[in-house]
């Protein structure tokens, strides 16, 4: 009589069993992880910089899912859905309209922010979107010499005749032009030493004054340079319920996935683009051609005092940065 086994066969089958339930858990647990550090602002280090991409990672975190589904490993795809659903909490929202956008009625004003890339970036297109929307107040960040002078040649000067310079070779300087009359202009120097912030009051006829200033905190390039980039963010004017309302704007090195960010809107600004399901809009990247997906960190933050109209996004020549023009309502004087 001859006895044979199944054993011999079946070994391999429980071999690739194995292999593909390890390969699952080992996509499912780094979303875990990394979902569970957004909720708690718990970003150190090297994730600081990693952060910036988390939409990505949201929307790859479907993928674990569909595969533990697909060949019924209940555990992992439970694991997964939980963590598919905490990303879209976080994410998702900036995709659509916030209820709350603050009031809509009063003075209507359109600003625009602009990284001109060491005062490279194209001035003619640049007073380009200041006519073609209507811009009233206009923040600009790496804004040199050379670029002041290319802005006048295009015309900034008739459609925003008022303005507050600090320009500077290189990267550090900053900008704000104005249709309206500024008073208490100024420029200051971040905290860091990198960066300048031009800021200014102005009062657009039949409204209240507004506090205007183009931000620019340091960038988390390097893991020495996040303590730079953290007191920056930190050191950026909060609304405050006793003065005029603010309208911060500008590169802020920063996404809604940062929590220095967020703190600083928790202190009495909303995100414009976030209020109008326009906040997964990439406005910086790829950079000098490097294969980088594009990350929101240019923003305009708004006083809650204020209402939020319409934002767009536009991509501007000879610049890594792209333009943000949001609408801006200020209740009546």
């Amino acid at each position: 009589m001859t006895i044979t086994s199944s054993e011999p066969l079946a070994r391999p089958a429980r071999v690739r069993r194995t292999v593909w339930h390890v390969f699952l858990w080992l996509l499912i647990l780094p979303a875990v992880a990394w979902v569970l550090i957004r909720i708690t602002g718990a970003e150190r280090g090297l994730l600081v910089q990693l952060f910036a991409f988390t939409p990505y990672i949201a929307a790859a975190s479907v993928v674990p899912l569909i595969l533990a589904l697909a060949t019924r490993r209940w555990l992992a795809a439970s694991v997964a859905a939980v963590t598919v659903a905490l990303f879209a909490l976080t994410v998702l929202p900036r995709a659509f309209t916030d209820g709350d956008r603050g009031p809509q009625t009063g003075v209507t004003v359109t600003v625009m922010t602009q990284n001109m890339l060491f005062g490279n970036a194209d001035a003619e297109q640049i007073v380009g979107y200041v006519r073609d929307n209507d811009v009233a107040v206009l923040a600009l960040q790496e804004f040199s010499p050379n670029a002041a002078t290319r802005l006048e040649q295009a015309g900034l000067g008739t459609l925003l005749p008022y303005s507050t310079l600090g320009a500077e070779p290189g990267a550090s300087g900053s900008g704000f032009y104005s249709r309206f009359p500024i008073t208490d202009p100024g420029v200051r120097r971040n905290g860091a030493g990198l960066f300048n912030q031009a800021y200014g009051t102005v009062q657009p006829p039949g409204a209240g004054a507004i506090v205007i200033e183009s931000a620019h905190p340091a960038a988390p390039y390097a893991v020495s340079a996040l303590d730079d980039w953290k007191s920056d963010l930190a050191a950026e004017p909060r609304a405050d319920k006793n003065g005029p309302p603010r309208i911060l704007l500008g590169d802020f090195n920063s996404t809604l996935d940062h929590k220095p960010l967020r703190d600083l809107i928790n202190g009495g600004y909303r995100d414009a683009a976030d209020a109008t399901g326009q906040g997964l809009i990439g406005t910086w990247g790829p950079y000098d051609g490097a294969p980088i997906p594009p990350v929101t960190i240019d923003h305009v933050l708004v006083d809650k005092r204020l209402g939020v109209g319409a934002v767009s996004v536009h991509t501007t020549r000879d610049s890594d940065h792209r333009a943000v023009i949001a609408s801006v309502v200020i209740p009546a004087a």
